[in-house]
């Protein structure tokens, strides 16, 4: 056992980093690249964008120290089967953002919206997931609605979840909610999770969601702090 101490919101929390998992939500170009879908759709994407660095720096500690690293994609089959129909409500509010559409890549290729196997639901250049890293592709905002995730999950041994990703208060807490009534204990870096719904709004939804995590349904920190307590962490053979 390698066990940390993190400084965290509403207090400091102890991890067991040999059952710790980081868990990287939904950084695809549909949400984080030019030409995806929150661009084509007119959402400012540039918060999205600014936390890539940021992530990455994360993925390569947590790496560095053996933590598995595990990659929650939207997605859906080409078919859309799996969105729910017509009369859904998951199908009926991703309408507006053309799900399933045609679409052209930066590089010309072909594309579709949210659809797997596609440019559109790849991660960021930045954070492609290497050879051991984890994917799990979801259909609905949880990353464990109609998954093998927990089944992963419980075969890594993980209880401890270290959640980055987008967003915040969508994708991220839902995946956090389901994760807590799973009885795992989940530290949100606060700096690596992004949210354009009210970004501009006195108070965001961003800051909404991570006062919710914190009170409820975790710990909040930052990535500084996160990749500082890792440091002591000798590297993983």
């Amino acid at each position: 056992m390698q066990w940390i101490s993190l400084t965290a919101r509403p207090e400091p929390v102890d991890l067991d980093v040999a059952l710790t998992a980081l868990i990287v939500v939904d950084m695809q170009n549909d949400f984080g690249s030019k030409g995806g879908m929150f661009d084509c759709a007119g959402v400012d994407i540039a918060p999205i964008q600014a936390i890539v660095p940021r992530i990455v720096e994360v993925v390569a500690e947590a790496r560095r120290a053996g933590m598995p690293i595990i990659f929650l994609r939207q997605q859906h089959r080409p078919d859309l089967g799996d969105a729910g129909g017509p009369d859904a409500p998951h199908f009926i509010k991703h309408r507006r953002m053309k799900i399933g559409e045609l679409t052209s890549t930066p590089d010309g290729q072909p594309g579709r919206v949210l659809v797997r196997d596609t440019w559109n639901t790849d991660n960021v250049p930045e954070l492609t997931p290497q050879p051991g890293d984890i994917i799990v592709g979801k259909h609905r905002f949880s990353g464990f609605f109609e998954t093998d995730l927990d089944q992963r999950l419980k075969a890594l041994g993980s209880k401890y979840l270290i959640f980055t990703g987008a967003t915040t208060s969508i994708c991220v807490e839902s995946t956090v909610r389901d994760a807590m009534f799973r009885d795992y204990a989940c530290v949100v870096l606060s700096d690596c999770t992004a949210e354009p719904i009210a970004a501009d709004a006195p108070r965001s939804n961003h800051e909404a969601s991570l006062l919710n995590i914190e009170l409820l349904f975790g710990w909040v920190t930052r990535s500084s702090d996160f990749q500082s307590a890792l440091q002591a962490v000798p590297q993983a053979a």
